[in-house]
């Protein structure tokens, strides 16, 4: 049998029973466009993670508190609540060879009142360098300066999120007086929209200098956080190591296997979180492919239902000729062209619920080339092997045989 012959056989034998061909294209259907769209939803997951990582500045190494106990040490579970850094600390940072500039942080939760309305989000007691090393547009106004801290000044610059809930969607707050723990404080600057990352949302926050923090609010001379930015990429490795000599001196530690700081590199956040969104794209692509299993299942049911019914079909076409291999070859390209057809409609399918994700604006998706070949090639992969045993048992029927099946 030619090739043209066996196409148009396969296409004879599938439109013959248009119901059953396509509910059994349905599995494969489902399964495909399921793992494309778990795909697509886990691949657009880590992008923007990543994209929010980044967005709290570059070349970012953050020293945080942390507490010794039982043999090791603890970082706080409460941002901050640990207390080992000081201001002393921020300054001899900033002598080590590489650092841009340093950026410390008192950071705490409180409750803001604003004429008869209310939040509670963080409140940051920062530096004037703070928007240099974290990446902090001024959409509005002014923001924290040498002379506010200087000075203690009790003044505030919102987030947009913050402004939205205490005064209204893209209302003017500028002069306006918010109150935290009672204290007044005058508005002076809103930030730009920056969206939320995996250390909270950067638009929900009050920003004001550190010092009035340090006074009014926490009580203490302690910062939450160092953020240093090194000049590039190449030295951060140096500098975090720098870093960690530099405080166990300050710090009168001997052992450096017992400190009291906690060091995280950005670079080094990214890739844990890669590695997170990574196994989750697995998970999420391992499960949906299950449905592929069962797609697959109902391939060789139909194509042993198939043989059944063609039995006597299959004993005169091998009565007047028709080799084995020439058999089984028919039976298995109708389950190649099963699956095949299943998964372009599944590839289209999968790409609109991607975009429909998307559109609504639940997740940003990402539709990789990748994910649509693994999706065609586990299809062909299902009708091969799915198929490969039905049309076996149809090439080793008996002519004699077949053709009195009844």
């Amino acid at each position: 049998m030619s090739i043209i012959d066996i196409l148009e056989e396969t296409y004879g034998a599938l439109s013959g029973n248009k119901v059953r061909t396509g509910l059994t294209m349905l599995g494969i259907i489902i399964g495909i466009s399921s793992v494309i769209a778990m795909i697509s939803i886990g691949q657009g997951a880590q992008n923007s993670i990543q994209a929010s990582i980044q967005s709290i500045g570059s070349n970012l190494i953050m020293v945080m508190p942390g507490a010794q106990r039982g043999g090791g040490y603890q970082v706080s579970a409460g941002r901050g609540s640990a207390k080992s850094l000081t201001l002393e600390d921020v300054t001899a940072l900033e002598e080590i060879k590489d650092v841009k500039m340093v950026a410390p942080e008192v950071s705490g939760r409180y409750q803001i009142t604003a004429k008869g309305t209310n939040t509670n989000t963080s409140v940051d007691g920062i530096s004037s360098t703070y928007p240099d090393v974290k990446n902090v547009q001024i959409a509005n106004g002014t923001f924290i300066t040498d002379q506010n801290i200087k000075n203690l000044a009790k003044v505030a610059v919102l987030g947009p999120t913050t402004r939205d809930d205490l005064f209204g969607v893209d209302a003017d707050p500028i002069g306006q007086t918010i109150r935290i723990k009672g204290i007044g404080f005058t508005v002076i600057g809103v930030t730009a929209v920056k969206g939320g990352s995996g250390f909270g949302s950067q638009d929900d926050m009050v920003f004001i200098p550190i010092s009035t923090a340090q006074k009014f609010l926490s009580g203490d001379d302690y910062v939450s956080v160092i953020n240093i930015q090194a000049v590039s990429a190449d030295v951060m490795s140096q500098i975090q190591l720098d870093v960690t000599d530099k405080l166990l001196n300050l710090h009168k530690i001997k052992d450096p296997a017992y400190p009291d700081f906690n060091i995280m590199n950005q670079s080094d956040i990214v890739s844990a979180a890669s590695s997170v969104t990574s196994t989750f794209t697995i998970l999420l692509a391992a499960v949906a492919g299950i449905s592929l299993i069962v797609g697959g299942i109902g391939i060789m049911n139909m194509m042993l239902t198939t043989v059944t019914e063609r039995t006597r079909e299959i004993g005169l076409r091998k009565a007047i000729g028709a080799k084995a291999k020439d058999i089984n070859l028919q039976f298995l390209i109708e389950a190649i062209a099963i699956t095949f057809i299943g998964g372009l409609i599944g590839v289209i399918l999968g790409w609109l619920v991607s975009y429909g994700i998307s559109y609504l604006g639940i997740i940003q998706t990402t539709v990789s080339i990748g994910s649509v070949l693994l999706a065609f090639g586990v299809s062909a992969l299902i009708g091969i092997v799915f198929g490969y045993y039905p049309a076996r048992r149809a090439s080793r029927l008996n002519p004699i045989e077949a053709l009195r099946y009844e």
